[in-house]
């Protein structure tokens, strides 16, 4: 069997330890139409990547067309997916999240001037639930696109790395990243230098999180080497593609609009210095590309103006330090903090950085509010979720709208991981926190501006952060030796520098860094530069947003609901929730409350009103709780029999008033002193030789609620007194203990 395998099969594979584990790359045996394929295995885990490149370029554009799609398969967990068509649908959070992480190391590596459609599949086959498959998904698409031919100046490796008892740890288990590592960090890159890095960390200083980076890219090191050993044995043919030669068009360009294009780049203003540039190019178009009298194709000539905006605002830069709105390269932007902006809403926050805003809104949930998360490992619940919207209007422009896309989820996933470090614990503050950031202006980093205006909303509802958050962008301009770091960047220097780093976290240390390279990548020094620069930004935006709110409000808002948690014997959790849910759904529709109740016994208790609180936990105390002697209590008559009254007096329990016990006169009918439905007020007297609850209401003031049995007593031994009456011996039955029959055995009667 094994000889036919192998006539059909041409298999290379590359094994190497990395870490304490086997990872092992193997070529030739799947998907072998695709131009490039790849499984990868690391410990259990096993993902196929597969890279296919159309033969042509695709017409009338001017970026490059990759599309990278990782999917999860159900299958490769043991599992069976939920909902009614039992298939994977639309992708999930996390599957957009890796696709993200996927694309951003391996687009800038694409020779320049490549158009040809590139798509990047890549599907877990096998979860031990031990080995996250986004670091194999990473390496198997480094490899897949290295052997494919396209024009992918690579390869790169990708680690994860911890941060465990002081000390960093390659590529931890899951069960390690999420219980005991202080840091989840991924860092991808070349032999040479770093790509992108995407992390979260808890309050870390800025020297262990560039310790992480550098560590995590020597560590990569063997992988890159193996996947460059595995092409020389079966990477395809390189495709026969130049890089177009525009130097001549450049020129042209340059020389009709370069000191128009420099004074437009002066405008500080955006919308007016966008019709500026725009006026700029209409006269380069109408110079080079008139009809009749065409220098240059019209493709060629929107090429090079771009590429001329991106040498003149980064000329500028480098020559004067002085940016496109007249900032030094340190300075942030005016910044305008407000808190408590919507009257309704449980907490809420407008930031204003410049010209990007963020109005975030902060509500409060019970655990019903929870997200369930269907995921590989297994299904979990979230109680802390950020949305992070982003209409087209926040930048004068008309677009689809729509569900979220790949931006919005990956911008609202940065400000998840910058915020979460520092919520209180669940046992401490037992709600489900829901964030949403409305991009209202966009002028530059609105993921940051999230992270400011979440954090202040969060503090507005009176969540307990251990420590307000503020996010800053980092830009660079890179030409040869020179560089210059810029702080709180624009949209402009995002769109035409070299780097996009963002840092939040605390005045103790960051919670979250995510950095993106357009270039082959950048040196430790240039990341140390920008680490040290992004906190003295960090430092400053901290203290305009105290200027609105320095720690959480000390009471939750007007309309936020309140939690109450009581704690409940595991075994009494049936007797609340009643048969079917009975019991639970009447006492929430009663009271008002919602009630939530968890497998150890915790039960939460949510309403905006108080008094629905109570009643709910009064209610649940009852069925788990037992009377207590010689306590008083209110009750309801809910059966009135010839011998007693039935009376409901604490919660679900129900006892019986006999009718000696229903006043202190004789009565002859039970109707005459009470009918259904009566308000009374009992005494609980215990229970009888069968467990029968007995009550009293004669000892009892049925207006004041006072316990009136030493009243009644004295009463009647005055009475006694009066008549010459000896002492009534005790009830017959019993005296001390005995039965009267004993006593006058013992008198020898």
């Amino acid at each position: 069997m094994m000889a036919r395998i192998d006539k059909m099969f041409d298999v290379q594979r590359e094994e190497l330890m990395w870490g304490d584990r086997k990872l092992v790359l193997e070529t030739g045996k799947v998907a072998r139409q695709a131009d490039g394929a790849v499984v990868a295995t690391y410990g259990e885990t096993s993902v196929l990547a597969c890279v296919v490149g159309a033969k042509e370029p695709k017409a009338g554009i001017d970026f490059l067309p990759l599309t990278v799609n990782y999917q999860e398969r159900a299958y490769a967990a043991g599992r069976i997916p939920g909902g009614y068509f039992k298939r994977e649908g639309r992708p999930s959070e996390k599957e957009t999240l890796v696709s993200r992480l996927i694309d951003r190391p391996i687009r800038p590596l694409f020779v320049e001037g490549w158009r040809n459609d590139t798509q990047v599949t890549v599907t877990v086959l096998t979860h031990d639930l031990e080995n996250d498959p986004d670091i194999v998904a990473m390496v198997a698409a480094s490899a897949a696109l290295t052997l494919s031919g396209v024009p992918f100046m690579g390869p790169i490796g990708a680690a994860r790395v911890g941060y465990i008892n002081g000390g960093y740890k390659l590529n931890p288990l899951v069960t390690e990243t999420k219980e005991e590592s202080s840091l989840d960090l991924v860092v991808a890159g070349t032999q040479d230098a770093v790509l992108m890095v995407e992390s979260e960390a808890k309050e870390l200083s800025e020297d262990v999180m560039l310790g992480a980076v550098m560590f995590g890219h020597k560590h990569f090191q063997p992988v890159i080497e193996a996947i460059i050993r595995l092409a020389e044995k079966a990477a395809k043919e390189p495709r026969d593609f130049q890089a177009p030669e525009n130097a001549d068009v450049e020129k042209a360009v340059l020389d009709v609009c370069e000191a128009e294009l420099r004074a437009a780049y002066t405008k500080t203003v955006k919308q007016e210095r966008y019709a500026a540039v725009d006026e700029v190019k209409a006269k380069v178009m109408a110079a080079l590309c008139a009809e009749g009298a065409e220098k240059f194709p019209a493709e060629k000539v929107k090429a090079a103006f771009k590429e001329a905006q991106s040498k003149v605002v980064r000329w500028n830069i480098l020559d004067t330090g002085s940016r496109i709105d007249g900032r030094d390269v340190k300075t942030v932007r005016p910044i305008l903090s407000e808190v408590g902006v919507l009257p309704r809403a449980h907490g809420s926050s407008l930031f204003t950085r410049g010209e990007t805003q963020a109005l975030v809104v902060a509500t409060l949930g019970t655990g019903e509010d929870e997200q369930f998360i269907d995921a590989l490992e297994g299904t979990y619940k979230e109680r802390f979720l950020l949305h992070y919207n982003f209409p087209p209007y926040s930048v004068g422009e008309t677009g689809r709208m729509g569900s979220p896309g790949r931006r919005e989820i990956g911008h609202g996933k940065l400000a998840w991981r910058a915020i979460r470090p520092v919520l209180p614990p669940a046992h401490e503050f037992p709600y489900t926190i829901r964030v949403v950031s409305e991009i209202t202006e966009s002028n530059g980093s609105s993921s940051m501006a999230s992270v400011c205006g979440g954090s202040l909303s969060l503090m507005d509802a009176g969540v307990p952060l251990r420590r307000p958050v503020a996010g800053i962008a980092m830009g660079l301009i890179l030409e040869g030796e020179r560089f210059a770091v810029l702080s709180d960047i624009l949209g402009d220097e995002d769109h035409l520098g070299d780097m996009d780093f963002k840092v939040a976290g605390t005045d103790e240390g960051v919670t979250s860094l995510q950095m993106d390279i357009k270039i082959a990548g950048i040196t430790e020094e240039i990341m140390r530069v920008a680490l040290d620069q992004a906190r003295d930004g960090r430092a400053h935006i901290l203290g305009e947003m105290a200027k609105a709110l320095t720690d959480a409000r000390p009471e939750l808002g007007e309309y936020a609901p309140r939690i109450e948690t009581m704690q409940i014997p595991t075994d009494k959790i049936r007797d609340v929730i009643g048969t079917g849910g009975k019991v639970i759904r009447e006492i929430v529709e009663k009271t008002g409350a919602k009630i939530n109740i968890d497998d150890s016994g915790t039960v939460k208790i949510a309403s905006a009103d108080g008094k629905a609180i109570k009643a709910a936990y009064n209610w649940i105390r009852s069925i788990v709780a037992e009377p207590e002697v010689g306590v008083i209590y209110d009750g309801t008559i809910v059966k009135c029999m010839e011998f007693g009254a039935f009376v409901n007096f604490f919660g679900a329990k129900d006892g019986l008033v006999h009718i000696s016990e229903l006043a202190a006169n004789r009565v002859a009918k039970v109707t005459d002193v009470v009918k259904e439905g009566d308000k009374v007020k009992v005494k609980f007297l215990g229970q009888d030789d069968r467990g029968k609850i007995r009550l009293s209401m004669k000892v009892v003031d049925q207006q004041t609620g006072e316990d009136i049995s030493d009243k009644i007593k004295a009463q009647r031994d005055a009475e006694r007194a009066e008549r010459g009456d000896e002492p009534r011996e005790p009830r017959e039955g019993r005296e001390g203990g005995r039965h009267r029959g004993e006593r006058r055995r013992e008198a020898g009667e």
